[in-house]
């Protein structure tokens, strides 16, 4: 027979952890120096090919809200119907990026190194999300500025940045 005593839990303690456990993630992980998840109805997220470079895309997501909000640290980006999104540089993505009332973060996405490459596959749209939880946007070619297709091959993303040229310069532009 098991020892109750062992495993009771003070009444106060059961209560905190219930409604943490209960409460959405967001408000869970949220306090004075944590903000909450970003709600995807909160944000916009917006997708252009960089000028001159039309196999980098600048993507920004803007938080809409009177308060910060957390999304995360790199944004996600699928393409088409291919498998996989654009791998973070530099790598550790993992974690958070605070994202100011009505601020703007931005972040390039290099498609592929070489258009000439004979691996190169080609896509309709590409689809960013600021959070991986979330169902993010979709861009067409056309919208993005890139032709009627996205050439994509071993793609990779910036962490969000806080200014385009930040961006830029994570990627290698500047």
């Amino acid at each position: 027979m098991r020892n109750r005593a062992a495993i009771a839990v003070p009444a106060a303690s059961a209560a905190v952890a219930a409604l943490l456990l209960s409460a959405p993630q967001s408000q869970a992980a949220a306090g004075p120096d944590r903000p909450a998840r970003c709600t995807e109805k909160a944000l916009t997220l917006r997708a252009k090919a960089v000028p001159g470079h039309p196999t980098v895309l600048r993507v920004s997501v803007t938080n809409r809200g009177t308060r910060a909000c957390v999304v995360d640290r790199v944004p996600t980006v699928t393409f088409g119907n291919l498998d996989g999104a654009a791998l973070p540089v530099p790598e550790g993505g993992t974690g958070t990026y605070r994202l100011a009332a009505r601020g703007t973060a931005y972040a390039d996405v290099r498609t592929i190194v070489n258009p000439r490459d004979p691996e190169a596959r080609r896509v309709d749209a590409v689809t960013v999300a600021a959070s991986a939880a979330h169902w993010g946007r979709s861009f067409t070619a056309a919208r993005l500025g890139t032709g009627r297709r996205v050439l994509v091959w071993e793609p990779v993303t910036t962490w969000w940045q806080r200014s385009a040229a930040a961006a830029d310069r994570a990627i290698g532009l500047s």
